[in-house]
């Protein structure tokens, strides 16, 4: 058993908007948000007001304790306000992909129970028909404004008095996002106040802002990675965020540039794209201080390529999920330059884990041995809202989480995280990892972009298949090449013996490569 090695931290037993902006009114006048593409800026002490007369809105509107509400919007300014009035309600928020089909959305708001949905006018017609065909949606709610729909500008104007609401953080669930999808159902995963909150004591010693901090947000918030990093950690330290809808490389170059930004968190895609597009030489990014990557696997390679040529510490790690609100691993920003390259950090305060090997899941592994990761602390969800059995597949009786990752831990604690467990490609009984071969292929000059699965042969074998897209200075790349260059630099087992040219690599937007619409026939 792995243990950690800072000491731990006391559960913070505190609503979540509470233990977010529970400083605003030290923090005052200093910008809290800012709109990246149009400068619009609220004040740490705006942001306090607002949430707490659209809380009083929401209440008024019948919005009460144990409600779930849907939370459908890119990110904008807007987007904590209505996050944190709904807490304060009383309610719990369930985050939806902007992008999501009504029946996608409508699927979410029947399995969560949602009866109110706040959204922003363009996506208005797809929550209208998702709430058409879910049912039981009582209101929906504009960030902006539309005819026939209450806005949260016009809530601010509320008097209505603000809810008084017994919020139990140790059991009430704060917010229900909605597991990936990449390897299975989407699940409401139910954290509470209490698991995401202390979840943030647990990484501020290691990822500390304040108030000279800009931290750019275009990792969305609606997923735990976004909401954690972007939204709930800058502004519980007093940071300004930097809030950008999408991620379009010129816009979110010029945003480094005019905002000064001082930190990244980003996902694999987005060092990329710093480490080998042309556009980054056209942009000033000397205010960069850090950045940090997470959501997926980075290659040691790319980080650092990424960071020599933005002259930055190396690229740092995190580690996490869902189901851990989210973190648990992370390279302090302090040690960046002396963690081992590749690795996803140490274990944060308070969290334990164990390696155990994949043939015989009882079996603990020591150090450099690769097995299941196994995670256990008070970040640990509480569950997925209405599947015990998934729960109980999830969270062993001992309350280990199985995190279904591979990973190996060093003699001084640092993690490396292999592979998926579901992901491992098995050739001819050897275990091949995807994530490897893609950071190989990402090497090659003619390649931008590239994932690998499992496919089977003729003979039946599972074998590495690479999807590949290729740089437009290259479009003769063919698949003998692609092969012969993996099969040169890898053992034989682990070569590539298919190869498929596409156009884009299909990712969540949290950067994870959605390896299902890979093996889905075309």
């Amino acid at each position: 058993m792995f243990r950690s090695e800072y000491a731990d931290v006391r559960p913070i037993e505190l609503p979540i908007h509470e233990a977010v902006l529970g400083r605003a009114a030290e923090f005052g006048d200093a910008p809290a948000l800012i709109d990246g593409t149009d400068g619009t800026t609220l004040t740490y002490g705006q942001l306090d007001r607002f949430h707490r007369r659209v809380a009083a809105a929401l209440a008024e509107a019948g919005v009460a304790q144990g409600d779930v509400l849907a939370l459908h919007s890119p990110n904008t300014i807007a987007f904590p306000t209505a996050f944190y009035a709904a807490t304060r309600a009383g309610a719990s928020v369930t985050t939806v992909h902007p992008l999501a089909t009504a029946e996608e959305f409508a699927k979410q708001l029947s399995d969560s129970g949602a009866r109110w949905v706040v959204t922003v006018s363009p996506l208005l017609q797809t929550a209208r028909r998702a709430a058409e065909l879910a049912g039981g949606i009582r209101e929906i709610f504009v960030c902006d404004s539309a005819p026939g729909h209450r806005s949260l500008i016009d809530m601010l104007a509320s008097t209505a008095p603000e809810p008084d609401i017994a919020i139990d953080p140790v059991t009430d669930v704060a917010a229900l996002p909605y597991s990936s999808g990449t390897t299975g159902t989407p699940k409401g995963v139910m954290l509470t106040h209490r698991q995401i909150a202390t979840n943030l004591a647990q990484l501020e010693p290691l990822m500390s802002a304040g108030p000279e901090d800009r931290i750019l947000a275009v990792l969305p918030f609606f997923h735990i990675y976004g909401l954690t990093a972007l939204m709930n950690a800058p502004l519980r330290q007093g940071a300004s965020v930097v809030v950008l809808p999408r991620f379009d490389l010129e816009t979110f170059l010029a945003a480094i540039q005019n905002h000064r930004i001082t930190g990244l968190y980003v996902a694999p895609p987005i060092v990329l794209a710093l480490a080998k597009h042309p556009l980054v030489e056209r942009y000033d990014l000397s205010s960069l201080r850090y950045i940090v990557s997470a959501a997926a696997p980075l290659d040691a390679q790319l980080a650092a390529a990424c960071s020599a040529r933005l002259g930055l510490p190396p690229v740092g790690q995190a580690y996490g999920m869902t189901e851990l609100s989210p973190g648990t691993h992370v390279v302090p920003l302090s040690a960046m330059r002396e963690a081992p390259p590749g690795t996803v950090g140490r274990l944060i305060a308070g969290t334990e884990m164990r390696i155990v090997s994949l043939d015989d899941p009882g079996k603990d592994l020591d150090t450099g041995e690769p097995g299941e990761i196994l995670i256990r602390g008070p970040q640990i969800m509480k569950g997925y809202l209405g599947r015990p059995d998934d729960t109980a597949a999830m969270i062993d009786p001992d309350g280990w989480l199985h995190t279904g990752d591979v990973g190996h831990v060093d003699a001084d604690g640092w993690l490396f995280v292999v592979d998926r467990v579901k992901e491992l490609i098995k050739y001819k009984g050897f275990q091949v990892a995807p994530a490897e071969l893609e950071a190989l292929l990402l090497t090659h000059p003619g390649i931008a972009d590239a994932a690998v699965i499992g496919s089977y042969n003729d003979q039946g074998n599972e074998v590495p298949h690479a999807f590949v897209v290729r740089q437009p200075a290259a479009p003769d790349l063919s698949e003998s090449e692609v092969m012969m260059y993996v099969a040169e630099r890898v053992a034989p087992y682990k070569r590539v013996r298919q190869v498929t040219f596409i156009d884009a690599v299909p990712r969540a937007a949290s950067g994870k490569i959605l390896r299902r619409q890979l093996r889905e026939p075309t």
